[in-house]
């Protein structure tokens, strides 16, 4: 059914979400803007930073100060160094594909590279690395997806997403694809509530563990 799979990175190949959002929340407090976690993953999961500083300047009135950005990402990396975790059963799923794949993310090049070497996924995935600074709309727009693919050399129709976020569904859904939504990241409530209408994926799954039971063709034959 599938030619290749397009994983997202942060929150499905990289347990990556969590401390993203809380340093978000830390480093907006010290310029007035106060923000929960609801409040990130409602706006801000699956978006690129561009993204993320028109929402704070439409709903806050306040435009990032230059420095924002390479500080942010700085102290993000930095904790990354210590806390960053591969998902569980992420590695066996990626070297027992009988498919291509490749990870299209709205992470910034230098963010999802080093968050690739930390975890020791940066070979096994090697160019087959897209972000959003590649095309001109990032998710929930098709663009990236259809990039990935493209360049991979698959027909939308025959492409399987993973993804995490409402705007990833969003986005590989618009693509013309299929997407399957990874619910098992620390960022995920319990108590995960339906997705809307628009971002609806094919199915819900809670562990890599389960990846292959899922689709069994997905894997190199024994």
């Amino acid at each position: 059914m599938f030619d290749l799979v397009i994983f997202d990175c942060d929150g499905v190949l990289i347990d990556s979400e969590i401390i993203s959002a809380r340093m978000l929340i830390e480093e907006l407090a010290g310029l007035g803007v106060h923000i929960d976690l609801a409040y990130v993953s409602r706006h801000f999961l699956g978006r690129s930073y561009p993204t993320v500083m028109a929402q704070i300047r439409r709903e806050f009135g306040l435009d990032l100060p230059p420095a924002f950005e390479e500080q942010y990402r700085n102290r993000l990396l930095a904790a990354f160094e210590t806390g960053l975790r591969i998902m569980p059963h992420v590695r066996d799923v990626l070297e027992g594909l009988r498919l291509p794949f490749c990870v299209a993310t709205s992470s910034s090049p230098r963010r999802a590279q080093r968050s690739l070497e930390i975890v020791g996924l940066a070979e096994l995935i090697g160019a087959g690395l897209f972000t959003s600074t590649m095309v001109a709309h990032g998710k929930p727009a098709p663009d990236l997806f259809q990039f990935a693919a493209r360049t991979m050399g698959a027909a939308p129709a025959r492409c399987l997403v993973i993804e995490d976020s409402l705007n990833g569904i969003r986005a590989g859904l618009a693509a013309g694809m299929t997407v399957w939504r990874f619910v098992g990241g620390s960022h995920m409530a319990e108590d995960l509530p339906e997705e809307p209408e628009d971002a609806r994926p094919h199915l819900r799954f809670s562990s890599f563990a389960d990846f292959y039971r899922i689709d069994p063709a997905l894997k190199v034959s024994p």
